[in-house]
Order: C-alpha cells, then sequence, then structure tokens
C-alpha cells in the first residue's frame, strides 16, 4: 500500500510518500516540505494570500520531487490524500485541488484528510502505538488534549478558550521585536534570562476543567514590557524567560488532570501513552517539563522526531492509509469542499470560534 500525501494548510507546501507492506512498519519513502518563512518573515506572520500563492507557484514541483525520490511512479501509488481541513482556505484549496486533479487524471482514490487527524496518528507511523492514547497538541493554531480511541474516534478532552498557545509565543516575540518565527527566538532568548523576574498569570490553573487560556497571559507580558521600556537585551530575556516558566507551569496543571481522567477511564491500559505534536512541542523547557511528568504518572511520553510534529505530508500520507486500512475512504471524496474549520472531534459542543465557518475547537 503506497499513498502520496499532499499538505499545504498553512505556509508549508508538502509531499511524501508512505508505503505499508504486510508484515513490515510502515516506512517514509519520501518528505519533500518547501517552508515558506522567508516570504512571511517581514510580516511577523502568515498572510494568507501569499501563502497560497506560493502554494500554487511550489507544489507541482514539490509532488514531482516527492515521487522522485520514492522511486514509486504514479501508477503504482495507491491512492492520493490531501489535507482538506482546518487551515487557510486559500492554501487547502491549492493543495486539494491539485490532489483532485492527480487522483482524476490517474484514476486513484482520493482521500480528504483532516490535517489535526495527521497529527494524532503520527504516532502510530513513527513508534506503532496502539489506541487508546492522549495526544496534545501544541501548534500556533490550535491547542488541544484528545483521546485518540481510533481512526476517526476522537474526543476532544481540553482545548484553549482564546488564543493557541503557538500564537501566544508568536505574538509574545512580536511585542519585543523578536524575529519570525516566534516560538524558536522566545525559547531562545529565554536561555538567558531570569525566570523569577516577572510573575505572570498561570490561567485556568487550579480549575477543575482541564482548557487552557493564553489571552491574560499575553496581555500581562504586553504590561511588563511597557512597564520597563525601553528594553534592554536583558528585559527581552527576562521576560521570555518569565513567559516560557508561566506556560510550563501552567502546561504541566492541564496536563496532570487529563492523565488522571485518563487512567480512571482506561484502568486496564498496561502502558498509557501521552503523545505531543505541533511546533511548541520543539521547546525544550516544555517538553522537559512533559517528560517528568509522564514518568511520574507511568505514561509513556512519545514526541515523534521535530520533522514529523510540525507541518508535514508523511503524516497526511498515513493518514490516508489509516484510512484505506480502516475502510473509511469517503466515497464522494472528489466532491469535498476545503474546510478553514473542521473540529477533529465534531460530537463535543465547541468552547471559542464557533461562526458561519462551523466550529474552531
Amino acid at each position: 500500500m503506497r499513498v502520496l500525501g499532499i499538505e499545504t494548510s498553512c505556509d508549508e507546501t508538502a509531499a511524501s510518500v508512505v508505503a505499508l507492506e504486510a508484515g513490515q512498519p510502515p516506512r517514509i519513502l519520501s518528505s519533500t516540505v518547501f517552508s515558506q518563512i522567508e516570504e512571511h518573515a517581514a510580516f511577523g506572520g502568515v498572510v494568507p494570500e501569499i501563502a497560497a500563492r506560493a502554494h500554487v507557484e511550489a507544489l507541482d514541483g514539490i509532488v514531482e520531487a516527492a515521487l522522485e525520490d520514492s522511486g514509486v511512479a504514479l501508477e503504482d501509488i495507491d491512492a492520493i490524500a490531501a489535507t482538506a481541513g482546518p487551515g487557510l482556505v486559500g492554501g487547502l484549496i491549492v493543495g486539494l485541488m491539485t490532489a483532485k486533479a492527480i487522483a482524476a487524471a490517474a484514476g486513484k482514490p482520493l482521500i480528504a484528510i483532516n490535517h489535526l487527524e495527521g497529527h494524532a496518528l503520527t504516532a502510530r507511523l513513527t513508534d506503532g502505538l496502539e489506541f487508546p492514547y492522549l495526544l496534545l497538541l501544541v501548534s500556533g493554531g490550535h491547542t488541544q488534549i484528545v483521546l485518540v480511541k481510533g481512526v476517526g474516534d476522537y474526543q476532544r478532552w481540553a482545548t484553549t478558550i482564546d488564543d493557541a498557545l503557538g500564537e501566544a509565543f508568536d505574538k509574545t516575540a512580536k511585542m519585543l521585536a523578536l524575529p519570525y518565527p516566534g516560538g524558536p527566538n522566545v525559547e531562545k532568548a529565554a536561555q538567558s534570562g531570569d525566570a523569577t523576574r516577572f510573575i505572570f498569570p498561570r490561567p485556568m490553573k487550579g480549575s477543575a476543567q482541564p482548557d487552557f487560556s493564553f489571552s491574560g497571559l499575553k496581555t500581562s507580558v504586553r504590561q511588563a514590557a511597557t512597564a520597563v521600556a525601553p528594553l534592554s537585551d536583558q528585559d527581552v530575556a527576562d521576560i521570555c524567560a518569565s513567559f516560557q516558566a508561566a506556560v510550563a507551569d501552567t502546561l504541566s496543571d492541564r496536563v496532570k488532570r487529563v492523565l488522571a481522567r485518563f487512567r480512571a477511564e482506561f484502568p486496564d491500559t498496561a502502558v498509557p501513552a501521552l503523545v505531543v505534536a505541533g511546533g511548541v512541542a520543539a521547546n525544550k523547557q516544555i517538553r522537559a517539563m512533559l517528560e517528568k511528568l509522564c514518568a511520574k504518572n507511568g505514561f509513556a511520553f512519545i514526541a515523534p522526531p521535530m520533522a514529523l510534529c510540525t507541518d508535514n505530508a508523511a503524516m497526511i500520507a498515513w493518514a490516508g492509509i489509516e484510512r484505506l486500512r480502516a475502510d473509511l475512504v469517503e466515497p464522494d471524496a472528489f466532491d469535498f469542499v476545503p474546510r478553514s474549520r473542521w473540529p477533529l472531534d465534531s460530537v463535543s459542543a465547541p468552547v471559542v470560534g464557533s461562526g458561519r465557518r462551523g466550529a474552531k475547537a
């Protein structure tokens, strides 16, 4: 079984071929990613129109490169999987329409993939993880804890009620005049900072419902920066260190509650697991905190390689394989319309961002 995956939900243009053979672990035969960081750096964030145009210019070449690198001809591909949401609708249109064209021309099945499902299933690609397990998704657009019970079977146990964590990192960086992307630069500045100089709030800490909130923390950072302006390099470092400490402390409290719930609901799971994915998973302090928390509570901590934590097409191709194996391929996929909002859990009531385009989370 070989699937070509296409990912264009934000500012990475990616294509990949993933293979699964009987009795063998899955293999990533190719994974090609074109990053648009340079195109968006001057604006301090992703500009949707620029992203969509960049996808148009790059995608054909990226798909050709992925097929060439994999050593698999298009006629030997079993299906085409493409991100159909959630994300920036312009980019989604480019990727999904390209996938439809390739699938139609080659006579292959088309699989419309939820980008979040790609993240949710990556640990099964890399670690062969069995269901059920917990997923902590921390990225620029999402901060959620999801119970992964099976392919297409997800329950949202916690989500942000305002900003995503990656968004809070990026906006903190912008307030402190740090370069884009914000997350890595906040982490770098924090290394030489005093995490005790500024006492930032720990939003939602102690709340019985393990949701997240980062808007107030972001406001406190702005107030602190304004109070000590003009900022020296040491001021910036101290604010970043204090901000990062508040984030880690908040995440620890929120995640700990969900680990306890999993233990209570799935007592027969021999080695429960917490999977972390998304760009914020690269933060070393946050990762170390999660590893320590999991060890203390008897959970395996699984973080796929960084290239598979951030947006990539291998996870989309793998999600396609998972859906093929589970016979969950939509028969009318060629009629599928890209969705800028597409919750992984379609049953739980929306907490934030529900409107004409649907619920965000």
